[in-house]
């Protein structure tokens, strides 16, 4: 909302224009903007003055106050040169008299100029001189001036228009001094503050004529089959880039759906011959120069017999070993002679990658079985066959097993220091020359089981006979848990092992540890001789252990050597107390013989 105070002429003149600025932005916003920009704008026209000035005559040393009245007698002319759509240097003159009174104004400065095709909104500020001629006065007065103000221009045809009103704040400086005392300084170096009316006729001329606005269409494919769809495009040129353009599409042959600048052309049941589409492109911003339109040439041909293509596979090798390669070769024909391709390569397993008539099966991780690979073969038409070709993918054959890693797996039993594990602390128990037996089994078998799958590790866990059947049973059950538990630690499959707690039922007999003793070649004559020395003690060292089994699915079984590691350095540990030597009864003390 525009407030305007109307105490000064030059006040209401700025409120005009700033009301102007507004219906200026509301016109502009809702007008096209014309493309067309001349080089010169010459105005000449009618002017109406108001001075706005009061200037001293009669006696200088007690003048009277002498308001210049309304001249409405007057002239006007400027010219401008146009920088470019919107500025210009404009320079200005004007003329008023009546009453023995004139004014005459001579200006230069900056004009900023709106074209639309319907309207021209400017404004200007423009400095220079007036000159102020008052009858009564022998001499007329020079000083200096501005002029700010704007105006509304319409236009008839490109180089003439009509000026439909300018209004202008018109401001100069005087100076009377000659005429007056200090004692009136508002009448010795009096201010104008006036305002200028203008209405007249604009020509215009030079420029550049704006380009006509253009379109061109282009058709893909230009030739088709009935039933084969087509695409049109339009680009359009010369038209305003800030505005929306509005596209339309017709055409005579099939279907045409358009949307913006592409359309589509169903050719469904339509007949054969040649035809076009039309594309008509429309700025509704504009009034003038606002359209443009084109056509591209397509041809409908009937349609030849339609046979499917006809297609085949072949596979090399045709038999594969899990995580090979297979070569796939695709032959197609079309019975109608038309362009043939080859894609959707696809496998019910394993991954197949290529392109055209050639792919590649790969089986890296798959099972063994069969393996279907299929693909498809389409026409320029659409048709399609399909074919699909079996490859058989073999299991990888085992590794040949070690022989001298098979035996090393089976040939060591475990042995435990006496009631160890405790129920307290059942992961303890395992001295370090029995971890280095399971460690080397551990990583063993981790070879092992590349050749033999299917290979099973049997736990079974002993205790020597002075616990009780109860105790012992519970002591051997903690002895194959610890062993498994190790074991699993050091990377064999929990599922590959079978545990069995046997407690003292199936202990070694004193032959059997003698003769275990007799047959280990680590053993020099003296240590086999001071081992025996402590037999009973030996034999329940021998039995404080875990056997180990080694079984397969094809039967094989061996279990380890049940022999008792004396040249490690914990034997001890493993043997613990010896059993105690009874001590022969003393001698009962002979009687001293009777004194004689």
């Amino acid at each position: 909302m525009i407030t305007c105070s109307i105490t000064r002429v030059g006040r209401v003149i700025v409120c005009g224009l700033a009301a102007m600025a507004v219906v200026f932005s509301v016109s502009g916003a809702a007008s096209a903007q014309s493309d067309f920009t001349p080089t010169w704008d010459v105005f000449a026209g009618y002017q109406f003055s108001h001075p706005g000035i009061t200037v001293p005559v009669g006696d200088p040393g007690n003048p009277t106050a002498y308001k210049v009245p309304d001249m409405s007698k007057g002239f006007g002319a400027a010219l401008t040169y146009n920088f470019d759509r919107h500025f210009g240097l404009e320079a200005d003159f004007g003329y008023n008299g009546g009453s023995n009174n004139s004014l005459t104004t001579a200006s230069v400065g900056p004009r900023f100029i709106w074209r639309t095709d319907e309207t021209n909104f400017f404004a200007h500020a423009l400095f220079g001189g007036n000159w102020l001629s008052v009858g009564g006065i022998n001499t007329g007065t020079t000083g200096l001036g501005a002029i700010v103000g704007g105006g509304l221009d319409l236009p008839i045809t490109k180089s003439f228009a009509w000026r439909l009103f300018e209004a202008d704040y018109v401001w100069g400086h005087h100076n009377y001094a000659s005429l007056t005392t200090p004692q009136f300084p508002g009448l010795q170096h009096p201010s104008m503050d006036g305002v200028r009316l203008r209405t007249g006729i604009v020509f215009s001329w030079g420029g550049t004529e704006p380009v006509p606005p253009s379109a061109s269409c282009t058709i893909q494919p230009s030739e088709v089959m009935v039933g084969e769809p087509l695409t049109a495009n339009v680009s359009a040129s010369n038209f305003n880039p800030k505005h929306t353009l509005r596209y339309s599409w017709s055409g005579n042959g099939g279907q045409v759906n358009g949307k913006d600048t592409t359309a589509s052309i169903d050719t469904a049941n339509a007949t054969p011959g040649s035809y076009a589409v039309t594309a008509h492109v429309t700025d509704p911003q504009s009034k003038k120069n606002n359209d443009a339109s084109c056509s591209a040439n397509y041809t409908i041909k009937p349609l030849p017999p339609k046979n499917p293509p006809t297609m085949s596979l072949s596979a090399n090798p045709p038999s594969v070993v899990t995580g090979g390669s297979v070569n796939l070769n695709a032959s197609c024909n079309s019975p109608d002679n038309v362009p043939v391709s080859v894609a959707n390569w696809t496998s019910n397993s394993g991954s197949v990658s290529g392109s055209g008539t050639s792919a590649t099966l790969n089986t890296a991780g798959l099972p063994p079985g069969p393996v279907t690979v299929s693909a498809t073969c389409t026409d320029s038409r659409g048709l399609t066959g399909q074919a699909s070709t079996e490859i058989n993918v073999e299991k990888p054959p085992l590794p040949p097993v070690d022989k001298a890693l098979e035996a090393r797996l089976a040939l060591h039993s475990v042995y435990f220091p006496t009631a160890q594990p405790t129920e307290k602390d059942p992961s303890g128990g395992l001295v370090a020359s029995q971890e280095k037996t399971l460690s080397d089994l551990a990583s063993d078998w981790q070879v092992y089981i590349k050749s033999k799958p299917d290979a099973h590790l049997v736990l079974e866990g002993h205790a020597d006979p002075r616990g009780g059947a109860k105790y012992n049973q519970a002591l051997s059950e903690r002895r194959v848990a610890r062993v498994k538990s190790f074991l699993v630690e050091h990377g064999v499959a929990e599922s590959a092992i079978d545990t069995k707690a046997l407690g003292d039922q199936h202990n070694l007999t004193a032959d059997e540890v003698k003769s275990q003793i007799e047959a280990d070649q680590q053993l020099t004559k003296e240590e086999r001789a001071r081992i025996i020395r402590n037999m009973q003690t030996i034999i329940l060292a021998s039995n404080r252990r875990v056997d180990v089994t080694l079984s397969s699915a094809s039967g094989t079984s061996e279990t380890s050597v049940r022999r008792f590691p004396f040249n490690a350095e914990d034997a001890l540990t493993l043997i613990g107390g010896r059993t105690p030597v009874k001590k022969a009864a003393p001698a009962p003390k002979k009687k001293a013989a009777p004194k004689k």
